[in-house]
């Protein structure tokens, strides 16, 4: 028989939850080239390792090894199950003895399924799906190929090693401009014990206004040593001194980067600011001040914010002084972004891009059975954001990023 005629008892006639049955005419022929393609691309593979093809004559000291037995193999692709004859060799040494057997690389060992598969898996598991709902969801797909909880397992351990390689990755190469850092607030799991703790996010943007999620570490506070943690860490992977770096008010962050970047420039999130003045004062008064605060952050120039700062503080020195002592904290680094051009100023005054990141978390987490583990919760965030689930925009005004590097630099000189 033909080998392209070939078929797998994934092409027998079956029903589905989604009303698949019988054979699909064009699936089963595009199975039987994608077997037939495999098939040809492995043994060309083996020929080269071995020095010849089947059959063929090489001269002395040419064959490198020699071929055995054939095995099949089911692999699962985008076209379905598929059953494919997978040839075997053993390579000679160097003492020309053939101890060594030889594996494919294109199709490695254990492997039953095609990285798009595995892929699509991943994808459904990210976006909350269980095991059981899993198959039922894709079974038009592995049309008869088994998807048990260890196949599922096997994914998530790719997901893992990937991370890991993420997490540790060199940073020198990274054309960070602007760097964003702030703590996320997570529910997990620990020690049998759900509760919440925060995620230390550092989100860069880059000179052509890309935003790209450079690190992720899950600490147990917010405290001065896991801020210096974070910052330390990216320093010490190569990331340059970036010349805006956006944060909130916390203190111990705010030691860190001076510390490891004093010639960065800071600007204060004015949202948590905002909401700083808000605990400060009574209830009764918190349209008013949110008012006179808009007043110095929505100014259209450095020097009109500066005359509503004067203006915000006189009256509240006398009506509630902590909410004055609150906002002369933040001083001037309420109003770096003056300092950026215009199209920036709405960006890069908050770090509400990370709060995008935490909103689209908490989705997530909400189709979960189970809160997760201190161990996966960032994978699953890595996981979410490079698998494209959460897809950030450039920066506005992105174009104008060159123009600001060289104001900065000319002034940090």
């Amino acid at each position: 028989m033909d080998e392209t005629n070939r078929t797998t008892a994934a092409d027998d006639t079956r029903s589905t939850p989604h009303g698949w049955s019988g054979p699909d005419p064009l699936h089963d022929h595009l199975r039987r080239v994608v077997r037939h393609v495999i098939e040809q691309l492995v043994e060309a593979e083996l020929d080269e390792a071995l020095g010849g093809g089947r059959y063929v004559r090489c001269a002395a000291g040419g064959r490198r090894g020699y071929r055995h037995a054939a095995r099949e193999r089911t692999m699962t692709t985008s076209t379905g199950a598929t059953a494919v004859t997978v040839p075997r060799g053993r390579l000679f040494d160097a003492h020309g003895a053939a101890t060594q057997e030889w594996h494919s690389q294109l199709l490695p060992r254990y492997r039953r399924r095609s990285r798009a598969v595995d892929e699509t898996v991943l994808g459904a598991y990210l976006a909350g799906t269980n095991t059981r709902r899993m198959q039922r969801a894709l079974q038009p797909l592995l049309r008869g190929a088994p998807l048990s909880k260890s196949a599922v397992s096997r994914v998530m351990r790719t997901l893992r090693e990937s991370f890991e390689a993420w997490r540790t990755r060199p940073l020198d190469g990274e054309p960070i401009a602007y760097l964003f850092l702030d703590g996320i607030a997570v529910k997990v799991r620990v020690d049998r014990r759900v509760q919440s703790v925060p995620v230390l996010v550092a989100l860069g943007v880059t000179s052509t206004g890309e935003k790209r999620l450079l690190a992720v570490q899950l600490m147990g506070n917010e405290s001065k040593a896991a801020w210096g943690a974070l910052v330390e860490d990216l320093a010490s992977r190569g990331l340059p001194a970036p010349v805006l770096v956006v944060m909130d008010g916390n203190a111990g962050l705010r030691h860190a980067v001076g510390h490891t970047w004093p010639q960065a420039a800071v600007q204060r999130c004015v949202v948590h600011k905002l909401r700083n003045l808000e605990a400060h004062a009574p209830k009764r008064v918190v349209d008013e001040i949110r008012a006179t605060f808009h007043a110095i952050t929505e100014a259209e120039s450095e020097r009109a914010a500066r005359a509503a700062y004067t203006r915000f503080l006189r009256p509240w020195r006398r009506r509630a002084e902590s909410v004055a002592r609150s906002l002369e904290e933040g001083g001037d680094e309420l109003m770096t972004f003056f300092r950026f051009p215009r199209s920036q100023w709405k960006c890069i005054r908050t770090t509400n891009m990370i709060e995008r990141l935490n909103e689209e978390f908490r989705r997530r987490l909400k189709t979960q059975g189970s809160h997760p583990l201190e161990a996966s919760v960032l994978r699953l965030l890595y996981a979410l954001y490079h698998s494209g689930q959460i897809n950030l925009r450039r920066l506005d005004g992105w174009y104008d990023i060159p123009r600001a590097l060289k104001r900065q630099r000319k002034i940090a000189a």
